[in-house]
């Protein structure tokens, strides 16, 4: 009998209904991403998907940085778990992959350690009276994307393909270390093949670039950026990949973690104020969007209320060479109507 090997970095993700966790950094970063995600879920996907407006901290950053402990992440872990219990969902959706992972491993070790679990309620109903369900089913909002690719792809009024010369675009996708890295199988493809955004850039057009760094870490690292004395570490290793990808000439790059979308886009205007220096032809930068924000674009949502003009690098030049229509004076539109103060332009990265 012929062992099919792929089903190994399969995972089971849920159909429908779903609780929706939002992260605390990704509405500070990229806010317009959540809600292209919950309008995508609801008025495309047609999808239950229930929006919890009491969340809170996963302690994920903390956690990871030594100041939080274990047992005080594992009771604010359970509380999240029993607002889901509480509106009847079981499977939970976080926004970030940080918490994507910080779940991942709580649930590990209450499976293998009942006692430990035990010990978790315990200090649950102490703190707060609560009581809480281990989810059914957990994944990440990259994972239901994938899941619903082409049924998006339907759905979708453009491609990720050049209009003036008819070609893919070259994408340059960056899976978070806390998605694929930490359980290996809890991600599609594992650690080893994750094809999480891989298979979107594939179903809807685009060619993935394969460069010697792309499994290299963004330089968030936790520690590397709270500290200021260590931001250097967190620079140099996102000079690393775009030196590495540069000679691939990337249209743009995709991200399924907060930081990772964050850390490659603004550290392009840093490294262009510090050293003169951008990573494409034109000195406008590799823009970088977080896969709702591609999904979105594609599907025909408005690049503004995505949030584009929030991010470092502009996405002008992508969309035009997509062929994806907007309006240039909504770009700092407020919702009252009202035109915003422009941001001061950077000295060096076009825009």
């Amino acid at each position: 009998m012929t062992k099919r090997f792929w089903n190994e970095y399969q995972k089971e993700i849920a159909d429908d209904h779903f609780f929706y966790e939002r992260s605390c950094i990704r509405q500070t970063f990229f806010p317009g991403s959540e809600a292209a995600f919950l309008r995508i879920m609801r008025e495309v996907l047609h999808k239950d998907i229930y929006d919890e407006e009491n969340a809170h901290t996963c302690t994920g950053i903390g956690y990871h940085s030594d100041f939080v402990p274990l047992e005080t992440t594992m009771t604010i872990v359970a509380r999240l778990f029993s607002l889901m219990s509480d509106k009847g969902y079981t499977n939970y959706v976080p926004s970030c992959v940080t918490s994507f992972g910080i779940f991942s491993e709580m649930i590990e070790m209450w499976q293998h350690d009942p006692e430990l679990l035990e010990k978790t309620r315990e200090n649950l109903r102490k703190a707060t009276g609560r009581e809480f369900n281990i989810p059914n089913n957990l994944a990440h909002p990259s994972d239901i994307i994938y899941k619903f690719r082409e049924e998006l792809k339907q759905h979708m009024k453009y491609q990720l393909v050049n209009r003036f010369t008819g070609k893919p675009l070259r994408v340059v996708e960056h899976v978070g270390c806390h998605y694929a890295k930490i359980f290996p199988e809890r991600g599609i493809g594992n650690a080893e093949f994750p094809y999480v955004l891989a298979g979107m850039i594939e179903s809807w057009g685009g060619e993935v670039v394969d460069y010697p760094e792309r499994r290299h870490c963004c330089g968030f690292g936790f520690r590397h950026y709270l500290l200021q004395e260590n931001r250097g570490y967190s620079v140099a290793n996102s000079k690393k990949k775009f030196e590495s990808m540069e000679p691939y000439e990337p249209d743009f790059i995709v991200s399924n973690c907060p930081g990772c979308s964050m850390f490659m886009d603004k550290w392009q205007y840093t490294i262009a104020e510090m050293e003169n220096k951008t990573y494409d032809h034109d000195g406008y930068g590799i823009p970088v969007l977080t896969y709702e924000e591609m999904a979105g674009l594609l599907l025909g949502f408005d690049p503004w209320e995505l949030g584009l003009q929030i991010h470092q690098v502009q996405s002008e030049k992508l969309m035009d060479k997509i062929g994806i229509k907007y309006d240039p004076d909504a770009k700092y539109r407020g919702v009252n109507g009202k035109i915003l103060p422009q941001p001061e332009k950077p000295h060096v990265l076009k825009q």
